[in-house]
This record gives structure tokens, C-alpha cells and sequence, in this order.
């Protein structure tokens, strides 16, 4: 009778991972074609987006994310890129538009700058017909051109393997060294998360731009060209990423003063980001199976198990729906689809890896991860052929598949993947169809495959890294002058002009600029150029405006106040100010306010 009871509960069991992977299929499928529907010129929910250019969500209001963002859509093209090399139906000519589109983005001046100076490569997000974005905004977002180089790279790599070498060369080669180029001369400098609300020094966008300058590095060996800030720069970045690990977690962001934990998706998404299935369990890479990568991914999911209602009564060594990070508060602050299915995403690699290496190593670490998930787990290595190794590999799979049966759970009839559920009833919220929804579902699809099912496709190509695991002894600020050309034509010559505004202002005034041109707005009060107030004291009460301008021309401008009550303010008069000629990269002018 016991085992007749044993039999069925197998049974039982096998019966639900069969549905589950049949139900991922589905869902693999339709979210495939939720991206394409995203996708301008002829996606259903993209009117009016240009080629190649990503609607992050066909949201107008309530949010409005009808707009493209650089990061969603290097994300999700190296998804696109990784689905073409595997076969599964996505047309080659999407991935020409989307390079055509970045080259021609890469020289829309912007808030952020120009590709005169490379500082407005890192501009986060463009109107869908390919203009910029001139309102207030959390830029600069450094890890842009990280991940567009990092897709394009994948797609190179193609290229060179199917007789392609003059396009990836002469085609791709010159957008990808553009953001090789900033990544190496800007990596040491603060900029907003991926969240778009911290400032400072980000774990995601750190570590996505050691390993686009790993793999730019490679590539350019493999062209018969050279990125000299890729090599030099790499090992530094390398350096500096082990200064987030606090010793139970990778905080999120450091250098920044957000009151927070640091306990965030931000760390999961890096390990799922930075995967190379060649890899080691490598701690300082913070490889998906790596200690340090699963001590966090605990500490990550267990912050969200008792502020959602849709996780009550669920037991401590399961899956729970996941958001951002537990102090948010960003449209009630909810699960998110793509943050859920992340954690799935990293085990499911993590697996791939453990069958790939023959073992798994239990270590101090990561014992707290794995004791809440088999309680009798204990350190030490496990080879593949071991009883404790197929324990480990099967606990590790029933808490994946779990992440995904919650996300499953909460996706309406049809498929439509939302941004966020709602942290008590579950029912989809915010934005609708959001690219970003849809390829985490396809990305963690592939990782299952390629776990459970042993399919390689399921898995990217390595980026080296483990030719990039070693930490230096010092840690070096680095950063070199990067050399911007533009892939579509002659670059059009820029000088970075800081705008030194001596005013008194007291906390909750902001000051800003406006001018005749794009870059400072049109003299439009929706898109003025925001100061920052960072070099304020009270013996030199000091506001700053870092802008690109073209050189050799006048510009007209004059500056704004924003009260506490909200009001706005203008400078009566108008000044005006000629840019220098090329030659001149930076110039500063000094002003007092007027108003």
C-alpha cells in the first residue's frame, strides 16, 4: 500500500512538471509574439514606431511608457538575437532594423549630451520616431550602452560564424565601439539605476559593463581591431564590483543616500545578465551558481514573503511572488512579472551550469540557500553521480518551477503580461503588454530547456569570463577618453558647456535652464534642463548645468526657479552665449541669477 502511495506521488509530481513545461511553451510562444507586436514598423500595438525601434508598452497614460528605453531594448534584442541563432522564427531583418535604429539614436543629441562627447549615449529613453526626449528624467543610466553592445556582439558573433564578416565589421562593429568607448571612459562615474530613481554607483550596470568590455575585447581581437579602453578598463570594473557584496548580500546601490536596505532585484537581474554557461561557480563574476549569487537570491526573495498578500500561507522553502525591492512604493509597490520570473531564470542556469561543471559545491555561503530549500543539506562537494547531487539539482528545480507557476497564475486568459500584479489580489496592474514582461518569460523559458531538457540552444554563447575572474590586489578609478564617430555619417561637433549658477535657494527650490535651441529645450517650460545642486554651500551657493551644445553656434537662454509650492519662475532677460569651435571638448560660464 506505502508504495503504491510513493508511486502515485511520483507520479503525481511528474504529472505537474509536464504541465507546467506545456504551459511554458504556450506562454513562450505568445510572448515572443507580445515583443513583435511591440515592435515598430508593423507591430500591432507599436503605430507610429519607427524601424527597429522597441515600444517598452503600448501605455499612454497611467503610465505612459509609449516611449523606447535604450536598456529594455538591448535586453530584449539580445533575447531576439539568442531565439535567431537558436532557430526559433524570429527574422533576421528585425535585428538589421534594430542596429540601423541604435546607430541613428546613438547621434541624436539629448539631455544627457551628444555623441560628439559619447556623454549621450547614455541617455535612457527616446520618443518612438526616434527623437529625444527632452523632459525631466533620471539620466544618466550608464548601463544602456553596456547591453546595446552586449546584443550586437551576440549578433557579430553570428555574423563571423556564417560568412558575415564584412556586416559585422562595417555594419555593426563601428555602433558597438561607440559604447565600448563610453563604457571605458565613464564606468567610474555615478549615474541612475535601472529603476531610474537611485543615483549613484549601480551592481546591475557595474557588472553588465565588465562583460561588454570582456567581449568587446575579444571581438575586437577577433576583427582585426582594438578597443585599448576595454582591456585596460575590464580588470578595474572587475575591482570595484566585489565593493557591493556586504557579506550576507550584493547591495544594490552604493555611493547614493536612498534610505534603503539595498536588498533588490537589481542583483538577481545581474546574475541572469552576466550568465555564461562556460563558466565556473565564480563568486566574483557572480555567476547564477555561484555562493554569493544564491545567498543573495535568498536574502532577495524572503524580503517579500510576508509585505504581499498573495504570498500569505505560503511555507519558507517555496516560491513567492517578488518585486523591485520591499521599500517600494512605485504604484503601490507590487510583484513584478519580469522580477518574479528572474529568480526562476537564475536557478534554472544555475542547474545548467551544476550539470555542465559534474558537481555542485555546498560552501558557508550559500548553506542558508540551500538548507531552506532541502533541510538536510550540508556543506561540501557533490559530484553528479551522487545521490546528494540529485537531491539538490531536483530541490533546486521544484523552487524554480515555483516562481513560474505564481507568474503563470497571474497572467490572464490570452496571455498579455502586464508589468506588475496586484500585492493582494493578484490581477495584473500598470502598464500593459510590456516588452520587458514578455522577454524575461522567453529568456527563462530557454534557461528551463536547456536545465531540464539538456537543450543547448536554451543556452547564450559564453562571454569569456572565465578568462575575466580575476580580482586585482588594487582597485584603480580608471576611465580613458573614448573617440565617438558616428555610424550613419559625419558627427556633428559638440563642446560640454557647464553653466555655473551662483543663487541662494533654500531645500525644496530647484533651479533650471532653458534655452533656443534643442538641447536646452526651445525655451519650452515642459522640457528644461534641471540643475544640479551638488557643489551648493553655503559660502558659494552654487547650481550646475552640464549640457552639450553645438559649437560655433550662439545660443540664447535664461534661467528658471521652481518654487516649493511648485510655481515657476524666468529670468527676465534673455543672455546669450557662443559656443567655441571644435577643439574646445569642455568650457564653463559663470552667472548670477537675475530673477
Amino acid at each position: 500500500m506505502l508504495a503504491r502511495l510513493v508511486l502515485a506521488a511520483i507520479a503525481c509530481a511528474a504529472c505537474a512538471v509536464a504541465d507546467l513545461t506545456s504551459d511554458i511553451a504556450t506562454q513562450r510562444t505568445r510572448s515572443l509574439q507580445g515583443v513583435l507586436d511591440n515592435l515598430g514598423p508593423k507591430g500591432v500595438l507599436a503605430p507610429g514606431a519607427n524601424a527597429g525601434i522597441l515600444v517598452a508598452s503600448p501605455s499612454t497614460e497611467d503610465p505612459n511608457y509609449y516611449y523606447t528605453w535604450t536598456r529594455d531594448s538591448a535586453l530584449t534584442f539580445k533575447m531576439i538575437v539568442d531565439e535567431f541563432i537558436a532557430g526559433n522564427d524570429t527574422p533576421k531583418t528585425h535585428i538589421e532594423d534594430y542596429i540601423k535604429a541604435q546607430a541613428f539614436l546613438q547621434t541624436v543629441s539629448n539631455p544627457s549630451g551628444s555623441l560628439y562627447t559619447g556623454r549621450g549615449l547614455a541617455e535612457p529613453k527616446f520618443y518612438v520616431n526616434e527623437t529625444a526626449f527632452m523632459g525631466s528624467w533620471g539620466r544618466p543610466q550608464r548601463d544602456g550602452p553596456a547591453l546595446r553592445a552586449t546584443a550586437m556582439i551576440a549578433y557579430m558573433r553570428w555574423l563571423l560564424d556564417n560568412g558575415g564578416d564584412d556586416e559585422a565589421t562595417n555594419d555593426v562593429w563601428p555602433v558597438v565601439r561607440n559604447d565600448l568607448d563610453y563604457v571605458a571612459q565613464y564606468w567610474n562615474q555615478t549615474g541612475f539605476d535601472l529603476w531610474e530613481e537611485v543615483s549613484g554607483s549601480s551592481f546591475f550596470t557595474i557588472a553588465v559593463q565588465h562583460r561588454a568590455l570582456v567581449e568587446g575585447a575579444s571581438m575586437a581581437s577577433d576583427i582585426g581591431a582594438s578597443c585599448p579602453g576595454c582591456e585596460s578598463e575590464a580588470p578595474d570594473i572587475m575591482c570595484f564590483l566585489q565593493s557591493f557584496w556586504n557579506g550576507e548580500y550584493a547591495v544594490a546601490n552604493i555611493n547614493s543616500n536612498d534610505g534603503r536596505s539595498g536588498i533588490d532585484s537589481n542583483t538577481v537581474l545581474t546574475s541572469i545578465a552576466i550568465f555564461d554557461p562556460a563558466a565556473k561557480c565564480d563568486d566574483s563574476t557572480f555567476q547564477p551558481c555561484s555562493p554569493k549569487a544564491l545567498a543573495n537570491l535568498k536574502v532577495y526573495a524572503d524580503s517579500f514573503r510576508s509585505i504581499y498578500g498573495v504570498n500569505e500561507g505560503i511555507d519558507d522553502s517555496s516560491a513567492v511572488a517578488t518585486g523591485r525591492y520591499a521599500e517600494d512604493v512605485y504604484m503601490g509597490g507590487n510583484p513584478w512579472y519580469l522580477t518574479t520570473l528572474s529568480c526562476a531564470e537564475q536557478l534554472y542556469a544555475a542547474i545548467a551550469q551544476y550539470n555542465a561543471i559534474g558537481s555542485i559545491s555546498v560552501t558557508s555561503v550559500s548553506l542558508p540557500f540551500w538548507s531552506s530549500i532541502l533541510p538536510d543539506a550540508a556543506e561540501g562537494t557533490f559530484s553528479s553521480d551522487s545521490d546528494t547531487f540529485k537531491a539538490l539539482i531536483n530541490a533546486t528545480q521544484t523552487f524554480a518551477d515555483g516562481f513560474v507557476s505564481i507568474a503563470n497564475s497571474r497572467i490572464p486568459e490570452g496571455g498579455a503580461m502586464a508589468e506588475q500584479f496586484d500585492r493582494n489580489t493578484g490581477s495584473p496592474l500598470s502598464a500593459r503588454d510590456l516588452t520587458w514582461s514578455y522577454a524575461s518569460y522567453v529568456t527563462m523559458a530557454a534557461r528551463r530547456s536547456a536545465a531540464l531538457h539538456g537543450d543547448s540552444t536554451g543556452l547564450p554563447a559564453s562571454w569569456g569570463s572565465s578568462n575575466a575572474n580575476t580580482v586585482p590586489e588594487t582597485c584603480e578609478q580608471g576611465g580613458v577618453q573614448g573617440n565617438y564617430t558616428s555610424a550613419v555619417g559625419e558627427t556633428a561637433c559638440y563642446s560640454t558647456v557647464t553653466f555655473n549658477l551662483n543663487v541662494t535657494t533654500v531645500p525644496g527650490e530647484t533651479m533650471y535652464l532653458s534655452g533656443n535651441v534643442s538641447e536646452l529645450g526651445d525655451f519650452s517650460s515642459a522640457a528644461l534642463v534641471e540643475g544640479s545642486a551638488a557643489l551648493y554651500t553655503s559660502a558659494r551657493p552654487l547650481w550646475t548645468f552640464g549640457v552639450d551644445l553645438p559649437a560655433d553656434e550662439g545660443v540664447a537662454y535664461k534661467y528658471a526657479k521652481r518654487s516649493n509650492d511648485g510655481g515657476l519662475s524666468f529670468e527676465d532677460d534673455e543672455r546669450t552665449y557662443v559656443v567655441p569651435g571644435c577643439g574646445n571638448p569642455s568650457v564653463s560660464v559663470e552667472d548670477a541669477w537675475s530673477g
